[in-house]
């Protein structure tokens, strides 16, 4: 397992479509994998896209076990491999709520994301996943699903008076970030 660098806003690369995995449970897409949860956990991370090291694969990761030092007062979100996702929203709802990335480092913005969702994809076997999710767990799984498109959170912030530095808007968070 390798920690990998984790590409920053403004990397042209983040704003790639990736391409779906072909193949399940090979040594390099475990390899890939094993990878990125290396590095979500070198930098507490709640999830992290394949094209966030580089990596032009529809592969996601996310969940927490336990308390989050970045999201101290969010839900526990189940340890997910997302392969190849599809998000379906389950009606029109929306919740605001900020978000930070590892790609947009210091900084947090609120951003609008569908209330109820359901994803499908696969897990690194090729078996089939079906979710129906609200909440933090669903917000996870879009901001994560976006870097598979190219988007980043800021793009999805409709009032820039709601973005700023971590440590401007959340001082007790930013004590506990390594970003």
């Amino acid at each position: 397992m390798t920690i990998r660098d984790i590409l920053k806003m403004g990397d042209a690369r983040l704003l790639r479509v990736a391409k779906p995995v072909q193949e399940f449970d090979t040594p390099g897409l475990h390899a890939l994998i094993a990878d990125m949860r290396e590095t979500m956990a070198a930098v507490n991370g709640a999830g992290l896209a394949a094209p966030q090291i580089g990596v032009d694969l529809q592969v996601v990761i996310f969940g927490s076990a336990a308390v989050n030092p970045r999201y101290p007062d969010r839900p526990v979100v189940p340890r997910t491999v997302l392969i190849n996702p599809v998000i379906t929203p389950l009606g029109l709802s929306e919740e605001e709520d900020w978000e930070g990335c590892l790609s947009v480092p210091g900084l947090r913005g609120v951003v609008p994301r569908w209330s109820h969702i359901r994803y499908t994809g696969f897990d690194e076997w090729g078996q089939a996943i079906d979710r129906t999710v609200d909440g933090f767990h669903a917000r996870v799984v879009q901001h994560e699903c976006d870097h598979l498109i190219g988007k980043l959170y800021p793009m999805r912030v409709r009032d820039f008076t709601r973005f700023g530095f971590t440590e401007v808007l959340f001082p007790e968070i930013s004590l506990a970030e390594d970003d």
